[in-house]
């Protein structure tokens, strides 16, 4: 990797782009979360049924992450402001379609259309970022973002059950309109950039693989045993591979997957991402089911938790590339044995210990993710691999859930902690060993900071 360049205040069109990435990033995940808790509320008012109101959140997070891989190449190619800058109109006029929608299925299509626009916004706009910053900025800068982001995805469930019950679940939708709004001026002001290499036309046959990969993997993982899931997921995979071999512009160069550091810090964050989801269900779960609490109380106690799992974006953006896979390794070791503790814990103050220690571990991850395989590919792909890295992340999120046993039957006592906690200390194992050589010939935990 080039060493990064001096330190440097960033350009008004870089803050520009920050400012958007922010913005957006913040409403993408707002809107990811903010209905968990409210769904109960909107199904009364919408009179739904049980299984359809759940694709309300199903449909969104299943079409910004099928879209993702498509959205980071088309920035690539066309422009990433220009995806940007669209994905956020979207975005702002899909909200206000679902808080006027005046049925559920009404609702949950135009959640469809929220999350393409969702899908656009996140790869393109993280791809504008890493250009718009110098290569001794960027990581910063993208951490801060992603510091915004975290917050809204630890108080989204919590802000959109008091919105739900003391205002209406409309206004969850209401409150991104105006930030989306913000976030497209903002986008406008910044600097346009593209793939200078590339041309101008798309793999279709790629693209349509692409799509559907990461579809069937998050459907699997929500029923591992829907096997029809899984053999849709392995077809498409070899079509995949086989168009991306064969196509003159290929949507993904599978040369990056070739890239080591890029495929460890992603399967690395898909894990760190899966146990946070994880942690957000069953901590407010236990404090609610096993202390009694009120949905309101366990929000509070939330904070702190929250607090920290946002600090843990800008923490990111402080890890050196070359640094990026053992610091992922350490933050999965220690998110793995603060899970555990949260589980052998007992009463409310051992839990808080627990999952802050979890939170910001998880929180470094989850920022080290995208600053970190952002930095080892070339800048002019840089929407291509945000792109295949956050359909990773999105699709893979539900994995969490499965891990604590949410929804099964059975005298268990409840969702647990502790199997997300061993896939986090078992990853962590498999990354520390080949990193053992650049550990014993670094400087210490001194040389991984900075830049």
């Amino acid at each position: 990797m080039p060493e990064p360049e001096p330190h440097t205040y960033l350009e008004p069109q870089a803050r520009w782009a920050l400012a958007a990435v922010a913005t957006g990033a913040f409403c993408v995940q707002l809107d990811s979360f903010a209905l968990n808790l409210a769904l109960p509320v909107l199904r009364d008012a919408l009179h739904g049924s049980a299984t359809g109101t759940p694709w309300v959140v199903s449909g969104y997070l299943l079409t910004a992450g099928s879209l993702m891989p498509l959205a980071g190449r088309l920035g690539d190619l066309y422009g990433r402001r220009l995806v940007l800058t669209g994905g956020l109109a979207l975005f702002g006029v899909a909200a206000a379609l679902c808080a006027l929608a005046p049925s559920l299925p009404l609702l949950v299509a135009a959640r469809v259309v929220q999350g393409v626009g969702g899908a656009l916004i996140m790869p393109a706009g993280l791809a504008l970022l890493t250009r718009a910053c110098p290569p001794g900025r960027g990581r910063r800068a993208m951490g801060r973002a992603l510091g915004l982001a975290g917050l809204a995805t630890v108080c989204g469930p919590f802000l959109g059950g008091v919105l739900a019950r003391s205002v209406s679940w409309r206004a969850v939708f209401w409150l991104t309109v105006p930030l989306a709004v913000a976030a497209l001026v903002c986008a406008r002001r910044a600097a346009e950039s593209r793939d200078p290499v590339a041309g101008r036309s798309l793999d279709i046959v790629g693209a349509l693989a692409a799509t559907g990969v990461p579809a069937c993997l998050a459907r699997w993982l929500e029923h591992l045993a829907a096997w029809g899931w899984a053999v849709g997921l392995v077809l498409l995979g070899a079509l995949f591979v086989r168009a991306e071999r064969r196509a003159p512009a290929p949507l993904v160069d599978l040369a990056l997957f070739r890239n080591r550091p890029y495929v460890a810090l992603t399967v690395a964050g898909a894990v760190a991402n899966s146990a946070t989801v994880a942690l957000l269900y069953v901590v407010p779960w236990t404090l609610q089911q096993g202390e009694g609490w009120s949905v309101r109380d366990a929000g509070v106690f939330f904070v702190v938790p929250a607090g920290a799992l946002a600090v843990g974006g800008p923490l990111a953006g402080r890890v050196r590339p070359a640094a990026a896979v053992p610091v992922m390794a350490l933050c999965l070791a220690v998110a793995g044995a603060a899970l555990v503790a949260a589980t052998r814990g007992t009463g409310a103050p051992a839990l808080l210990l627990a999952s802050t220690a979890a939170a910001v571990a998880l929180g470094v991850a989850g920022g080290l993710t995208l600053t970190g395989t952002q930095a080892v590919v070339r800048r002019e792909r840089a929407g291509e691999a945000s792109g295949v890295t956050k359909a990773v992340l999105t699709t893979t999120a539900g994995a969490g859930l499965t891990l604590t046993g949410a929804g099964a039957t059975g005298d268990g006592g409840g969702p647990s902690l502790l199997l997300p906690a061993l896939v986090c200390l078992a990853v962590a194992g498999a990354l520390v060993l080949p990193s053992v050589p650049a550990l014993l010939v670094g400087r210490g935990l001194g040389s991984w900071w900075g830049g």
